[in-house]
């Protein structure tokens, strides 16, 4: 191997293993070692157990809540960096706090703008994600971003149904750039919902933009989290006539009372991706695996090969 090409190594945070492992299986290398100490005080510290010197290194790790994923990712990043890596890219699956990508009332926070400094601080050369909350959150770095699309994975899927009279709905407004991309490709129709919320997570209000009478509808979205607005979404459109409501989400954060949402409500299936690990299983969901769209990204950018080939739309 030349002194241009340096070697690849894949490591993962501890809460990101079980994704790691099957994105290192698929790229055809074993995954480093990595212990993790920890104080009695809940402080810990990653050390990597095999050298790095002059290697391009991956880090896994998806950085959903509590922070210790976050903070495990920058203390990885660090030991990487003073350990000689020559390439470090942070592999983040489910980039957490994107949701706050923008001040949308006084006196708060840009928590993407601040991770972003965070993992720019602590080392990392680049960032490889995907379907981000926002897309200009690419521009919070000043490193290379790979903004990967979780289309490549559910397309295939929602192909492989065979739905008739398809439409492609979106949950809310925010979400109607992605929706009309997905039909645009697929050549469906396209509904929108318009919601109102009294506060974060609570729904006061919401409203169909389209028909959906005798029509088959996946629910496009970037993640499910309480699971209110889509199970909202998806008992209007039955009550709007709709033969039958999927919901296409790429992270499943799934908290609170969220399954117990998604087995009352009408839809039939909830497919989502294992960038975030499943609290508990559930006959509604379906698990698509991101990691061969990541091998795959991940062996193309360390050989310095374009990967537009791997964006559907």
């Amino acid at each position: 191997m030349s002194h241009l090409e340096p070697e690849a190594k894949i490591f993962a945070c501890s809460q990101s293993v079980y994704l790691a492992e099957k994105i290192a299986e698929q790229y055809g290398i074993p995954l480093g070692k990595i212990t993790v100490s920890k104080y009695s005080d809940g402080e810990f510290q990653p050390s990597y157990e095999e050298s790095i010197r002059g290697l391009r290194v991956f880090i896994v790790c998806s950085t959903f809540p509590t922070a210790d994923n976050l903070m495990e990712l920058l203390l990885m990043i660090d030991a990487a960096k003073r350990a000689s890596a020559r390439h470090i890219t942070a592999v983040i699956p489910y980039f957490g706090w994107a949701r706050q990508d923008r001040k949308d009332k006084p006196r708060v926070p840009i928590g993407a703008k601040l991770v972003a400094n965070l993992l720019d601080a602590a080392g990392a050369t680049r960032v490889m994600t995907m379907d981000l909350h926002a897309d200009q959150i690419q521009g919070f770095f000043e490193k290379p971003v790979d903004h990967l699309f979780a289309s490549t994975i559910f397309i295939p899927y929602i192909e492989s149904l065979g739905l008739d009279n398809l439409t492609i709905a979106s949950p809310d407004m925010g979400g109607s750039k992605r929706a009309y991309a997905y039909s645009k490709f697929l050549n469906s129709d396209v509904v929108i919902c318009y919601k109102q919320r009294k506060e974060a997570n609570i729904i006061d209000t919401m409203e169909l933009i389209g028909e959906v009478k005798g029509r088959n509808v996946i629910l496009i979205d970037d993640m499910i989290d309480t699971g209110g607005t889509l199970a909202k979404a998806a008992d209007l459109m039955i009550e709007k006539g709709a033969l039958s409501v999927r919901a296409i989400c790429t992270h499943a954060i799934l908290s609170g009372g969220a399954y117990e949402k998604i087995e009352n409500s009408q839809l039939s299936e909830l497919i989502v991706t294992d960038s975030i690990p499943l609290k508990k299983e559930s006959n509604k969901i379906k698990v698509l695996s991101c990691a061969p769209l990541f091998a795959e990204v991940m062996h193309m950018v360390h050989h310095n090969n374009s990967i537009s080939g791997k964006f559907i739309m």
